[in-house]
């Protein structure tokens, strides 16, 4: 195991010089480009956001320095106290990137796109996965701002691909991808999915057709095209590696006709995996044995595995230059992985899952998530954003009787697999002083009631942010 922890330093410290060199190699870029407002050059573009502030809840936890939502701005769990705090990323995750094209053949051009997503206000690299290892073994009341998600400490936590690029037969790129379906979410989200005011931008659950790992695809080859009005894409992500084990796939279809647009996706992820902190007595069995291969707590965690399914359409109307309402709906299933994971493998980071759950859908479970809301332009200088967010989960919930399991019918609190429903309001202004830097400040209630309520300390969160955000 010291084998392990110095290896893992080994590569913190190699994560570190190698983003100490991509920055300044970026700020010299960006003084070699200060007289190129778009900072491209040669085709090659650097671009990035930084998004700092401050926040307040009424029931929450306290700030992470690892997670890259910063704060619990949505009703979680362990939401227990009140909390103000500096933090990041409420409007817009903070980033650097290089993305470029370059022409190789008359009408054919190679494209590529390296982004890292980072926290202003701790200076580190955006690390959700991390940040559930903080909480193994601790009490609700005593955790700190933590879930999963798809950026895990990767040096290019966002995205990382080549490819080639034809006006006429379209674009195709291999390597780490953001989604069709998180694209999707992203274009039909009234919020912009801000963390701060956005439920399907605060989690991955929508984006990542049921789980929040599969927001970006590791290992993936994605085609887009576009004709006239329509547009279609396709994503397949291979795995069978230690990340992600389980292959997936997605397919886009959408069409703009001037004010309007309209998109559907169909998606799947086989070995779907949802990481969690390990509990007081899980930790306990991998210390007396009864649980083998553990790593230390701080390198171990444990996971829910399922294969997903799902469906979403969206779309968006543009009144004129002042309005513009979005909205849509996603089915999601979740059931038992046909092809279940032992634990001790490594999920994204190369953290250890010491404890694996197959079997928690012996009747699947289907989430329904419902949102709308609009931005309206008062002036060119501010603008209003509203959202209201819905998750319906059915009652999915079994007991064993005689050795069989069957369905065990509940409407309550009384166990996470009950039927439930989140419904959360949310509104920010904003005031952009031009193309490059604005300001906002706004606030999101949420409140969960009956299965999706199960073991919270309080059901509901008011939480308030502003802050300011620079974009290039």
């Amino acid at each position: 195991m010291k084998k392990n922890i110095h290896s893992r330093s080994s590569v913190s410290v190699k994560k570190t010089l190698l983003c100490a060199a991509l920055l300044a190699g970026l700020a010299t870029s960006a003084s070699a480009f200060a007289d190129d407002i778009n900072l491209t050059w040669n085709g090659i573009t650097l671009y990035g956001t930084v998004d700092v502030g401050a926040a307040y809840q009424n029931h929450g936890t306290d700030y992470s320095h690892d997670m890259y939502i910063g704060m619990e701005y949505l009703v979680s769990k362990n939401s227990n106290k009140s909390v103000t705090s500096i933090t990041n990323n409420a409007m817009s995750q903070s980033k650097v990137g290089l993305k470029g094209t370059e022409a190789i053949a008359d009408g054919l051009d190679f494209v590529f796109n390296l982004e890292m997503g980072f926290n202003p206000a701790s200076g580190s690299i955006s690390d959700a996965v991390k940040s559930l290892t903080y909480n193994n073994g601790r009490a609700l009341n005593d955790q700190k701002t933590a879930a999963d998600g798809a950026r895990a400490g990767q040096l290019f936590n966002g995205q990382g691909w080549a490819g080639l690029s034809s006006k006429e037969f379209g674009t195709i790129s291999l390597g780490r991808h953001v989604t069709l379906l998180t694209d999707t979410i992203g274009k039909y989200d009234p919020q912009g999915g801000a963390y701060a005011f956005s439920v399907i931008g605060y989690s991955g659950a929508t984006a990542g057709g049921g789980n929040t790992e599969n927001t970006r695809a590791d290992d993936s080859v994605k085609y887009m095209y576009k004709y006239q009005n329509f547009h279609i894409g396709a994503l397949w992500q291979f795995g069978k590696n230690s990340g992600n084990p389980g292959d997936g796939g997605q397919v886009n279809v959408g069409a703009d006709f001037g004010s309007f647009s309209v998109d559907g996706v169909y998606a799947f992820k086989n070995q779907s995996i949802a990481a969690g902190s390990l509990s007081s007595a899980q930790i306990a069995a991998c210390a007396t044995g009864v649980t083998t291969g553990c790593g230390l707590p701080r390198d171990s965690l444990a996971a829910t595995i399922s294969d997903n399914e799902s469906w979403t359409l969206a779309a968006s109307y543009k009144f004129n230059d002042a309005l513009k309402i979005s909205g849509g709906f996603e089915r999601i299933d979740y059931s038992n992985p046909s092809n279940p994971l032992a634990a001790n493998f490594e999920t994204l980071g190369g953290y250890l899952i010491s404890v694996t759950n197959n079997n928690a859908y012996a009747h699947d479970k289907i989430l329904k998530v419902s949102w709308i809301g609009g931005k309206y332009n008062f002036t060119k200088e501010w603008s209003l954003g509203v959202g209201y967010y819905h998750y319906d989960q059915n009652d999915y919930h079994t007991a064993t009787v005689s050795g069989a399991v069957v369905s065990a019918p509940c409407s309550n609190n009384s166990a996470g697999s009950c039927s439930g429903s989140l419904d959360a309001f949310s509104a920010v202004l904003d005031y952009r002083f031009n193309k490059y830097f604005d300001v906002y400040g706004g606030a999101m209630y949420s409140k969960v009631s009956d299965g999706l309520a199960n073991g919270y300390l309080y059901t509901s969160v008011l939480s308030t942010a502003a802050g300011l955000r620079f974009q290039f």
